[in-house]
């Protein structure tokens, strides 16, 4: 590890570090040591911020690392032009208490949550999935292709934004189809929701039988991303815990949770991979966590290779 001085690294740094090939396996350990247990992660604590309408999170979790994460979600900010989610992550030296790193914390949250929805596309979609379709236009839209494509084969994106600019501009960036929502998800064989929707986007009656979807905005306990016909499929979350406090997608639709995904990765549970399968995400301390954890050690192996 690095010398005894507290790191502060930015976001370009923190991008030097951190590699979503290495980021999706991380995330299935991650996943399934919490649902066995061998985590301690109390559900995020929230402060709304009202006006503007955002919101502060405090995540802190014991698991392969110990730390906190500090995470604002100001969803006006995206008509300013500036990102709706910041973030930054504080380590400390598990034996000691003493401080090891202080990181950004928004590029993290950005592509662990892709690589969990990942690690659930590996184990829930058809392995022969060719069409992948996107609801959404943000930094979480093309942080999803960049992990989704590491784990499954897609002949064809289509993407759909309430603003159209936006969905034609990321479709010309990553060579998707811009179309009608329904139109979009019609014979998808994988779905992605990334909005910051408080209303369904996505209906049940769209879907293809068999694909799965994972469901990553709606991230309030009021908050809707899919209609109640979508929360009829088999549904896998990250935390029972967390989705019975913060998902309005379950809370709302009066869904049953089949599984976390950390139990379904562990084999504990029918996986129902012939069947519509969502996957709710909201995003845990633990991910981050270790995410940050990939980055410090990568950092601390580039000063040994350096200094010798």
């Amino acid at each position: 590890m690095p010398s005894n001085r507290t790191l502060f690294l930015d976001e370009e740094e923190v991008r030097g570090h951190l590699r979503m090939k290495d980021l999706i396996p991380a995330m299935e350990k991650a996943l399934m040591d919490f649902s066995n247990r061998k985590v301690i992660q109390p559900v995020r604590s929230v402060i709304e911020i009202d006006p503007p309408g955002g919101f502060f999170g405090m995540m802190p979790a014991l698991g392969d690392g110990l730390g906190i994460k500090i995470v604002t979600f100001y969803p006006p900010n995206a008509e300013r032009g500036i990102p709706t989610h910041m973030a930054t992550i504080f380590l400390v030296d598990r034996e000691t208490g003493a401080p090891l790193a202080v990181m950004d914390g928004r590029l993290i949250t950005e592509m662990r949550t892709a690589a969990v929805s990942a690690v659930a596309t590996k184990l829930l979609a058809s392995a022969d999935a060719r069409v992948l379709a996107i609801l959404g236009s943000g930094v979480q839209a093309r942080s999803h292709l960049e992990a989704l494509r590491l784990v499954r084969d897609f002949d064809e994106i289509r993407v759909w934004s309430r603003t159209a600019e936006h969905a034609g501009r990321l479709a010309d960036e990553i060579g998707a189809r811009a179309m009608p929502a329904e139109e979009a998800v019609r014979d998808a064989d994988v779905v992605v929701t990334v909005t910051s929707s408080k209303t369904a986007v996505l209906r049940g009656s769209w879907l293809k039988p068999g694909c799965h979807v994972n469901a990553i905005g709606a991230c309030r306990f009021d908050w809707r991303e899919l209609d109640d016909e979508s929360m009829s499929n088999v549904v896998y979350v990250d935390s029972r815990e967390a989705a019975m406090k913060e998902s309005g997608d379950v809370i709302l639709s009066g869904s049953k949770i089949h599984a976390e995904l950390g139990e379904a990765l562990a084999g504990r549970v029918d996986l129902h991979q012939d069947k519509t399968t969502i996957f709710k995400s909201l995003g845990m301390a633990v991910e981050d966590i270790a995410s940050a954890m990939l980055v410090y050690r990568s950092v601390a192996i580039t000063a040994t290779t350096v200094s010798s």
